[in-house]
């Protein structure tokens, strides 16, 4: 049955082409920022093991910040996905409005707080006093990034919910180039190298993680002015004037508000949660916090494929259904679950073939090494489950607007299993930190039973943009 579905699946060249136009460039782009991001841990790791762990856990204010974030573009991507497909370019531009105001809102709730009490903001995380000091002189500076980045995600959104999705990728590239030099300018200080015979000076500000966090800024800042740029200069549907983003009718917000809000509340909860894992792994010391922070940058190599793949589901299933197509919408939900098994078997694959050498590049310990290799096994083991649980909740059932049951599946998993689990292996029962990671992926395997029931169910497949 399987092999006969997917040798269907694979044949069909109009599903295929319209997941690979979409999936294809979110998944580069997201695999640009994850090398980027890479690029970083691997500078800062030159400064030594308690500055990767202090950056990691500053980043853990901005990755609860994204996922707030996500949770507004995420659910404004659904709305926006059925009204393209059923050409309401009036609606896309409401809901444009809608999320920007929400989303730099919510940049400043995290902003200020990151600005003003840095040192506080990092005691949540660790006891430290040097891990505090660092994390703070870098939490400070790129707390300024935070409205930034939730301008381009917004309008991320917007483009792939309508169908463009290669600009995303062109200020992706320029924004990674841009942080790239600027790191290399800014952590380092000024050297003198011998190169043929002949010194030569290196220019170098010496900033060490402030200027890790200067040259994200700056690269958030020349990304999302030439978004905006090249939309209005090429004038794509969301290019409007500021009076089309507003004006909302009462039936308008109840159906955002139903739609997005389970979402927003989703993605938040989401995130405070696997943000206490962090609490959990911050206490078992730096090593134990270098060790994961070292594991899931690589993870999130493989990661990003599903990720591209989630987005082409949302977008995709969003269209079908917005245009009246519930047959054509679950049987391509059917085809990406297809796709998903297959991505799956390749992407563990993959993670225990780049391990080895990805982990030889760090300048860090033995131990650490051999605690961020263990990790990454820990990951393939559980990635068919929990790259299941990314295309069912974010890209299927978000997709009809059943927003509710996926704040279910991922609150309860992460509050209800992982958090507990981490907070009793890592300071109950003190075992190392992979034993910990392990037991927190369980969530996962909970998560992947009751999606596949509640996708059985179809209670997804609904047409949002005609119960306006």
């Amino acid at each position: 049955m399987f092999l006969t579905g997917t040798k269907k699946m694979l044949g069909d060249r109009i599903f295929l082409q319209k997941a690979v136009r979409i999936a294809l460039p979110v998944a580069m782009q997201g695999m640009l920022n994850t090398i980027v991001n890479l690029v970083d841990t691997m500078m800062i790791g030159t400064l030594g093991e308690t500055t990767i762990a202090a950056v990691g856990l500053a980043n853990k204010v901005f990755f609860v910040f994204s996922l707030l974030v996500f949770g507004i573009v995420s659910g404004s991507g659904v709305l926006a996905a059925q009204y393209w497909g059923n050409n309401d370019v009036k609606n896309i531009r409401k809901v444009l409005g809608l999320a920007l105001m929400l989303a730099l809102a919510g940049a400043a709730a995290f902003m200020i707080p990151a600005m003003v009490c840095p040192e506080l903001v990092m005691r949540i995380f660790t006891v430290s006093p040097e891990t505090i000091r660092i994390g703070s002189a870098y939490l400070v500076v790129a707390a300024i990034s935070y409205p930034f980045t939730a301008f381009t995600n917004v309008y991320v959104a917007m483009l792939r919910a309508v169908g463009q999705v290669k600009l995303p990728v062109f200020t992706s590239c320029l924004a990674i180039i841009v942080n790239i030099v600027l790191n290399f300018l800014l952590i380092f200080p000024a050297r003198t190298v011998t190169a043929a015979g002949q010194e030569i000076f290196i220019y170098g500000a010496g900033l060490g993680v402030v200027g890790a966090a200067l040259a994200t800024l700056i690269a958030r800042i020349v990304e999302a002015a030439v978004l905006v740029l090249v939309v209005y200069i090429r004038k794509f549907p969301i290019a409007c004037r500021i009076r089309e983003m507003f004006g909302y009718t009462k039936a308008f917000i109840r159906q955002f508000v139903s739609t997005c809000a389970p979402v927003i509340a989703n993605e938040f909860m989401w995130g405070l949660g696997v943000t206490m894992y962090s609490l959990a792994y911050g206490r078992m010391g730096d090593n134990a916090v270098a060790a994961v922070t070292i594991a899931m940058t690589i993870q999130d190599i493989v990661f990003v494929l599903f990720q591209g793949l989630s987005a082409a589901t949302a977008v995709i299933l969003g269209n079908e259904m917005g245009a009246g197509h519930l047959e054509r919408a679950e049987e391509y939900a059917t085809n990406f679950f297809r796709l998903l098994f297959l991505l799956s078997a390749a992407g563990m694959v993959i993670v225990l073939m780049i391990r080895g050498p990805i982990l030889s590049i760090y300048q860090i310990s033995p131990e650490v090494k051999e605690d961020a290799a263990r990790c990454l096994l820990t990951f393939a083991l559980f990635l068919p489950a929990k790259m299941y649980n990314l295309i069912c909740i974010v890209g299927v059932l978000r997709s009809g607007g059943d927003t509710k049951m996926c704040l279910f599946l991922d609150t309860s998993g992460v509050w209800c299993i992982g958090i507990p689990l981490a907070f009793l292996g890592g300071l109950v029962f003190h075992f190392p930190i992979y034993v910990v990671y392990g037991m927190v992926m369980l969530e996962e395997v909970y998560k992947s039973a009751l999606g596949y029931w509640r996708y059985r169910q179809k209670k997804w497949l609904r047409n949002l943009a005609a119960e306006i």
